[in-house]
Formats: structure tokens, sequence, C-alpha cells
């Protein structure tokens, strides 16, 4: 599934296409996605502005000028590819321009293009709120503090794990806590801030409640790394795409994240970056230097 950076790296390219536009039409090409559309999800559009485009976690908030907003989420596959005075971009990070048989949603556009959502697994969805309800939306409001944000530092952390005994790393995958990290810049960050994915979340507070050290070093850890991946236009673990079709790169600097059996790149360690199971999924990280 994309990642902050990757969905990030999605609405910066769709940001100057939308905003400012007027939705003249959408074709529907289905009944749903991941869950039904809207009732009158076509009429609610047409005619519409886009006045501002957000990310919140990973999910793509289109402000619209009737004080409602558009509520996009990519699933596994989504993308969009947005088409303009005869030249196409294609926005996804989940892989290279599908077939056009998977276009289930097309909005016609003020400016005489055409913006394209395609999503072959169909786990992506869109849902439309009013603007002022949208942080209480069920989709919304358990979503936890954004990483990128300015909220993010050692207090927070500490606060926000304050005397959990669970691992350190479901504990930052936990979305009610910090939503938008995924398990790809967990694992760069924790390799970066020197933790040990296991160690129990509740460590980077002391008794006091202040913030251990190792609280200060991983909220700074995930910030530069989610930073980093934001201007090298994400990973192309699937070849995803910037906005000008040009693959991201952020895959090339991995520390940890895919590199199982490698020496571990922490200067002056001799240890190896090793591979094991958490909550399903793959966490890469070295014992030797991570603690």
């Amino acid at each position: 599934m994309p990642e902050l950076p990757e969905v990030e790296t999605v609405r910066r390219g769709l940001e100057p296409a939308l905003v400012g536009a007027r939705i003249l039409a959408v074709e529907q090409r289905r009944a749903d996605l991941r869950f039904p559309f809207p009732e009158r999800f076509t009429e609610r559009l047409a005619g519409r502005a886009v006045t501002a485009l957000r990310r919140r976690a990973k999910y793509l908030v289109a402000e619209l000028d009737d004080a409602n907003a558009l509520l996009m989420h990519l699933g596994m596959s989504g993308s969009f590819r947005v088409e303009a005075a005869g030249a196409a971009k294609h926005l996804s990070p989940c892989g290279p321009a599908k077939a056009e048989a998977h276009d289930h949603v097309v909005f016609s556009l003020s400016t005489g293009g055409r913006i394209i959502y395609n999503d072959p697994r169909r786990f992506g969805f869109m849902q439309l709120a009013a603007l002022k309800e949208v942080e209480a939306h069920p989709l919304f409001r358990r979503l936890g503090l954004e990483p990128l944000g300015g909220g993010l530092d050692g207090a927070a952390l500490a606060r926000l794990f304050a005397g959990k005994a669970t691992a350190l790393k479901p504990a930052l995958l936990d979305q009610s806590l910090i939503a938008g990290l995924g398990n790809i810049y967990v694992c760069e960050a924790l390799h970066r801030a020197g933790l040990s994915p296991n160690r129990a979340a509740g460590t980077l507070a002391l008794k006091s409640g202040a913030p251990a050290a190792g609280a200060r070093r991983l909220a700074a850890a995930i910030r530069d790394v989610l930073e980093e991946a934001l201007a090298a236009g994400g990973s192309s673990l699937r070849d995803h795409r910037q906005a000008d079709g040009s693959l991201g790169y952020f895959q090339h600097s991995f520390r940890a994240y895919g590199r199982e059996g490698e020496p571990c790149p922490t200067p002056g360690c001799a240890g190896f970056i090793r591979r094991m199971a958490q909550g399903g999924r793959s966490t890469f990280y070295c014992a030797a230097c991570q603690r």
C-alpha cells in the first residue's frame, strides 16, 4: 500500500491541474470500488470548483466551493492520470500506467483537461462529506498526529507511547497514534534512530513522562526519512511514478528495508540486516546497533 510520501507526491502532482478548476462533468463507470459511491455522486460534483487539495494521513481531500469535500483513498493499486493539452501525466504510487479497462472515474474540467482514476484491484474509494465534518467523519475521526505537521517531536512520542508494553514498530504503525506512517518508512526511521523494533514503546518515556533520548532521535529520524522520500518522489518498489512520469527513487537510499543479509550501513557497526515478521509484515533491522 502507498505510504505518506507516495500519497503526498500524488497530491502535489494533481494540485496544479485540479485546484482552481471547475468540474464540468463526472463519468462514473461502475457502482462501487472498495465501497459503493455516494448517492448522486456525479450530480453532486458537477459544476463544483475545487478550492484546495490537501492530504490527511493517506487520504486526499479536495475542498469544493459548496462547503463539501471529496475524500479519496488510493487503496493498493489506485492511480490518477491527468490529461491536458494533448499530454497525459500518470500519477501512481503503485505502478506504471494501467489498462484503460480499469479507468473507473473520469473528471472533465473547465480547463479542457481530464483527470482519470484507474484502479485494477478496486481497493480505493471516494466519498463526499461536509467540509466542517471531515475531521469527525468515520474515516478520519480516529486518525492520529500528522508526522509532518510540526507537532511530532520527542515529547509527543513520549506522551503517545507512555505506559505501552506493545513493541515499538507496531505502535508506530497504529494510525490512531501517528497517521500516515507505513512499514517501509518505520523500518528506515527505527534504523536511523538506533532503536530496536522489538523494544517496548513505553521506553520512549521516562518515569517522569519526559521523553527519553531515543524519543528525540526517533522523532527527528521520522521527519528526515519522510522529507527525503518526498524530495525523491517516493519509492519505486512497484514502479511508483512522479507527476512528470519519472520514477521515484528513494528506494536507492534504503538503509534497512529490503536489505536482508547485507552489512549494516551504520558507521562502525559490524552487524547485518535481518528480517523478521511483526503483525504479518516484514521488519528489517540490525540487531547489533538497534537496541
